[in-house]
């Protein structure tokens, strides 16, 4: 490996680490309000400018949500959860650019179905363990629903400018 390679990729870490950080601090001071957070929008906007390698920062994370708060249950969930949303923006954002309103509207639904996804293992429990644990956190889904789109209406496009200007500083 070459001195740029390794230069590049020293970058590629360094900023993966401080991106999932960022949203870790984010979504920690962010947790007083029920079911909305940072996350949807960051990954979001994460996976717009960086592509696929928002895997790193997605994994990232999620291990440090399982440093801090441990590695139960709904640690597993977030290992898929996070992933689909990443890889539901990487096939959404193929062709065209899409307006800030068609992104505010695929988190919405994304928040909206965080809960249904959330119950997929307590299925091992049966169905009516997931059905009940996804009906119950139904109030918090439309929350949840509401922040994401809010929040991607008023900041994708302005966290997308700054953080795409930020990567093409870093990469010369």
């Amino acid at each position: 490996m070459d001195r740029n390679s390794l230069r590049t990729a020293s970058r590629h870490v360094v900023v993966n680490a401080l991106l999932a950080a960022l949203m870790t601090v984010l979504q920690v001071v962010m947790a007083p309000l029920p079911n909305i957070e940072p996350v949807s929008l960051l990954i979001l906007v994460y996976t717009l400018v960086y592509g696929g390698q928002v895997f790193y920062i997605v994994y990232t994370f999620v291990l440090l949500e399982g440093l801090l708060f441990g590695f139960h249950l709904w640690w597993v969930t977030y290992l898929y959860i996070w992933t689909l949303w990443a890889a539901v923006v990487l096939l959404l954002r193929r062709g065209r650019e899409k307006p800030p309103l068609m992104w505010a509207a695929a988190s919405g639904a994304f928040g909206l179905s965080f809960g249904a996804l959330d119950a997929l293992p307590y299925l091992a429990g049966g169905p009516m363990a997931a059905f009940s644990r996804w009906v119950s956190g139904i109030p918090f889904d439309v929350l949840h629903c509401l922040g994401n789109f809010f929040l991607a209406l008023a900041l994708e496009r302005p966290l997308y400018r700054l953080l795409a200007g930020a990567r093409n500083r870093i990469e010369r």
